[in-house]
């Protein structure tokens, strides 16, 4: 596949004030149309933008779902999947026609399979955009994700705790046991995902936690400390809720001007092809962000019941939109390693859309930045992983920056992390 020109992204649902049509709640079935996984053929590989040169820097792993840049260049990658529910963990998703047609998503979708439960590293030591080591780096983790290194502990995000371990720069494998930080919701995990990022001076981590329903199927109680951004304190595993409403946010990142924190977050399904808006945010300590009686701003999901207005009162609206059910997990600021015009913003990974009859996502974003904010709309830098019969050759997940400022994608349909360069 040739290189092309970065396409703008056009629709509904775009930009701070994007156009809100009315709600379809649809009838009985939610739509469902997904890419079946197909994955690639020899010598195939995702389109970059002209100037750019795309690797394989590892094939062949088991579904890498999220990334993470040691110091010394080496790139951890969680290799993940949903766990089993815990034990009398409810979840009305599970039984029924809606439980059916998940199911059916996520066999086509290719995430049906059991999760490998560890974190391989990878090392290009020659620079060629190949890795040549590859190793079992930790192992036995409980759906790993989200990954933070401060100073000689590294914290690992499971699906219900965050864990350390201790390391030395250049170690290719790690035998201690996890050590417990603090727990994470955990129970059915509608959302299993949890990502984690360090400020500045290590003292604090920010922990994901997506809802465990689309709109509190399960009752309130299900979802206590869900659907939210955690402070925890690196020192003493104590936490506190530090943000709220949000659905499921997934990546995290440092805006570099303001130092502000922002995240990519997943809205609701079920209210039709171009609601509700997936978004990037920054995250406003104590702010509520509408979930499950809100979106953007205070536009009731009437849906969800009983009533809440106070906390409809309460939401604030989001930043940015990013079109509906495009599922924007991975995001990376850029930073001017990266050549004009993309090196201010940020690199979004977008899973794809299973709710909407055309389908949507399925690439990688970049939002252009100006003065710490959102300056344009989206254009596609990372395409081609649908073909032309709708079906997935691969599906964005994490993303980052690695040590020489190229772009690096988990790709867990694809089996691979891909690596986008400057063309020499």
């Amino acid at each position: 596949m040739s290189a092309a020109s970065a396409q703008q992204i056009t629709g509904p649902g775009l930009g701070a004030n994007p156009q809100l049509p009315a709600p379809d709640k649809g009838g009985l079935l939610p739509t469902v149309n997904i890419a079946p996984a197909l994955g690639w053929n020899e010598g195939q590989m995702p389109v970059a933008p002209e100037g750019f040169r795309v690797t394989a820097l590892a094939a062949g792993l088991d579904h890498p779902r999220w990334l993470h840049v040691l110091p010394n260049g080496d790139v951890l990658v969680a290799e993940s999947n949903k766990p089993e529910p815990e034990e009398g963990a409810k979840n009305v998703h599970a039984d029924g026609l809606r439980g059916k047609a998940m199911g059916m998503v996520q066999k086509r979708a290719g995430a049906g399979t059991p999760s490998a439960n560890r974190i391989t590293l990878l090392r290009d030591a020659d620079g060629d955009g190949v890795a040549e080591t590859r190793s079992i780096f930790l192992q036995n983790l409980v759906s790993p994700y989200g990954m933070a290194l401060v100073g000689k502990q590294l914290f690992i995000a499971n699906a219900n705790a965050i864990v350390k371990v201790p390391y030395e720069t250049g170690q290719t494998t790690i035998s201690a046991t996890p050590v417990r930080v603090t727990d994470l919701p955990a129970g059915a995990n509608h959302h299993w995902t949890k990502n984690i990022i360090a400020n500045a001076d290590g003292s604090k981590l920010y922990a994901t936690v997506g809802s465990n329903s689309n709109i509190g199927d399960n009752g309130m109680a299900a979802e206590e400390g869900r659907a939210a951004i955690w402070e925890v304190d690196v020192a003493s595993g104590a936490k506190r809720l530090f943000a709220s409403g949000l659905r499921n946010p997934n990546g995290l990142g440092w805006e570099p001007q303001s130092k502000t924190l922002w995240t990519v977050v997943n809205e609701r399904d079920e209210l039709g092809n171009d609601l509700v808006p997936d978004y990037l945010t920054s995250v406003k300590d104590g702010a509520f962000y509408g979930w499950p009686w809100a979106y953007w701003g205070q536009h009731v999901d009437e849906r969800v019941k009983p009533a809440n207005p106070d906390m409809v009162a309460k939401s604030i609206a989001p930043d940015y939109g990013l079109g509906s059910h495009v599922a924007p997990l991975g995001m990376a600021f850029s930073d001017r390693r990266m050549p004009a015009p993309y090196a201010e913003g940020v690199f979004i990974g977008q899973h794809g859309s299973w709710n909407r009859k055309e389908l949507v996502g399925y690439n990688v974003v970049f939002v252009p930045f100006a003065s710490g904010r959102p300056s344009g709309p989206p254009v596609q830098f990372l395409g081609g992983f649908l073909n032309d019969e709708g079906k997935a050759r691969g599906r964005p997940a994490g993303v980052a920056l690695d040590a020489k400022g190229a772009l690096l994608v988990a790709d867990d349909v694809g089996n691979t992390i891909w690596r986008v360069v400057r063309a020499k």
